[in-house]
């Protein structure tokens, strides 16, 4: 029998709890433990399960050891993204995570580093491009594509044909109507009903969602 692959977590906070839970719920990885830059005290620390080996200055030492493969979990999007490219450029392989009891449908194009949890739907013709999050019970219909970076956050609901931009935000329980265009960047307030295409780096929330302001002063 094939020993697992060895993998660490990049991240050490709740979205890191659940993506430890689910690589352990899988034969194909044995979680080695957390690499986390945001609190260098917490080296040696024992967390859900694993250690957290300290930060991204331990990655060549893993590599030594055997580890070649890696997962983001960081749920701000900036960071994730940030945080993907250096372990690309280190030589790690980015794995995508998946939930046994999400429902993807057959032939769906998932991008590496992509995690899709626990309840989640995504349906047919969905593409999903690399470090994508899909949170718990989120649903993405028919043919919506979802670039690098975004988080569909839990119980979201992407009716078909939307398009989802790079590193863009869809704050939990939002609701996106077929064939809405949300430019890079965007953040879409929690429980929004977006009926109206959003232009990149806006601030849009609200019941029906109204743009607010521009994100990051641009």
């Amino acid at each position: 029998m094939t020993p697992p692959d060895k993998i660490i977590i990049w991240g050490a906070g709740g979205h890191a709890a659940v993506v430890a839970d689910l690589i352990r719920r899988s034969t194909r990885f044995q979680l080695v433990g957390f690499v986390d830059d945001v609190n260098p005290t917490r080296k040696g620390e024992n967390w859900c399960g694993a250690e957290i080996l300290g930060g991204r200055m331990q990655l060549a030492e893993l590599q030594h050891f055997g580890v070649k493969h890696l997962v983001v979990a960081i749920g701000d999007n900036a960071a994730r993204m940030k945080s993907a490219a250096a372990a690309k450029e280190l030589g790690f392989t980015l794995v995508t995570v998946m939930s046994p009891s999400a429902d993807v449908a057959a032939g769906t194009e998932i991008g590496a580093g992509s995690v899709i949890v626990s309840g989640a739907v995504v349906n047919p013709g969905v593409r999903l491009g690399e470090n994508v999050i899909i949170n718990t019970s989120a649903s993405v219909d028919h043919h919506c594509v979802i670039s690098d970076g975004a988080h569909i956050c839990p119980g979201v609901r992407l009716a078909g044909g939307v398009a989802v931009g790079a590193g863009v935000w869809v704050g939990i329980g939002a609701i996106v109507i077929d064939g809405i265009r949300i430019g890079a960047g965007a953040k879409i307030g929690a429980g929004a009903v977006v009926v109206r295409d959003i232009p990149e780096n806006a601030l849009a929330y609200g019941v029906p969602a109204r743009i607010v302001r521009k994100l990051d002063g641009k």
